[in-house]
C-alpha cells in the first residue's frame, strides 16, 4: 500500500513539472503577442485540451501549440453555465491592489460628508458609463472620491488636460460629467502619462474601473446601492 502511495505521488508530482514546464515555455511562446501586455495567469482547462489565458480582464484561450487563439465565450449546454464569464467573476473577485500604493496626488479629490471610507475611481472623460456611474456617486455620503484621469477613449487626452489644468479641477469634472460642460483649453503639466502606466500595470482595460479600500477592483459601472454595500465591507 505504501509503496502504490509513493508511486502515485511520484507521478503526481512528475505530471505536475511536466505541466509547469510547459507551461512557462507556452507563456513564452505567447508574450510576443501581448507586447505592451502583461500574462497575469496561464492555465489549462480541464477540457478541449486548451489553456486559459488572463490579461488584465480579458480571458482566452489557446491550444497546447500555440498555434490557434480564441476569443469569446465557452458555455456549458449541458447545465446552462457561461464557463467564461463564471472564470472571469473569479478572478475579478480574487483581485486586490493596495490603494495607499496609488498617487492620490495626482487625482481629483471630492470629500462629502465625514470622508471617512475611501473610493477610487479610474476614469475617461468620454466614457458613457462613467458619466452614469458619476449620477450614482450623487446619493453616496461620508465617503472621499478619488478620481483618476484615465483617457483610454479617442478624444480623452485633451479634455482630460483641459480638466486637470483648470482652476478648480473637481468643479470643472462634475460640471463635464453632470452637466456637459466643455471646460476652457488649458495648458499645464499633468499627470496623465503616468495615470495610463499605473492603469495598464494593474490591467485596467475599460472604465470605469472602481477599487475600494479593501483592494477589491470592480470594472464597469455599478449602482449606488452596490457601492454602498462593497464600501462597508471589511478593509482587512
Amino acid at each position: 500500500m505504501q509503496i502504490k502511495i509513493l508511486f502515485s505521488s511520484l507521478l503526481i508530482f512528475i505530471f505536475s513539472s511536466i505541466a509547469s514546464a510547459d507551461e512557462a515555455s507556452l507563456k513564452k511562446s505567447l508574450v510576443p503577442y501581448f507586447p505592451n501586455e502583461k500574462i497575469e495567469i496561464l492555465k489549462r482547462i480541464p477540457f478541449l485540451q486548451l489553456y486559459e489565458i488572463t490579461v488584465g480582464d480579458q480571458l482566452f484561450y489557446v491550444d497546447e501549440k500555440a498555434k490557434y487563439f480564441f476569443s469569446g465565450h465557452l458555455f456549458d449546454l449541458k447545465n446552462e453555465k457561461n464557463l467564461t464569464e463564471e472564470r472571469l467573476q473569479e478572478i475579478r473577485s480574487a483581485r486586490k491592489i493596495d490603494i495607499n500604493s496609488l498617487p492620490f496626488e495626482y487625482s481629483i479629490q471630492e470629500i462629502k460628508g465625514n470622508g471617512k471610507r475611501k473610493l477610487v475611481i479610474f476614469s475617461d472623460p468620454n466614457c458613457g458609463y462613467c458619466k452614469r456611474l458619476e449620477k450614482e456617486l450623487v446619493h453616496i455620503n461620508n465617503v472621499t472620491i478619488y478620481t483618476f484621469l484615465y483617457p483610454i477613449l479617442k478624444g480623452s487626452k485633451e479634455i482630460s488636460k483641459a480638466i486637470w489644468c483648470s482652476d478648480d479641477k473637481l468643479e470643472s469634472w462634475n460640471n463635464f460629467m453632470l452637466n456637459g460642460t466643455t471646460p476652457t483649453e488649458k495648458n499645464c503639466e499633468t499627470p496623465i502619462n503616468t495615470l495610463l502606466k499605473i492603469g495598464k500595470k494593474h490591467g485596467f482595460n475599460s472604465t470605469p474601473t472602481i477599487v475600494f479600500a479593501n483592494g477589491k477592483i470592480v470594472p464597469g459601472m455599478i449602482s449606488a446601492e452596490m457601492i454602498e454595500k462593497k464600501l462597508n465591507e471589511p478593509t482587512t
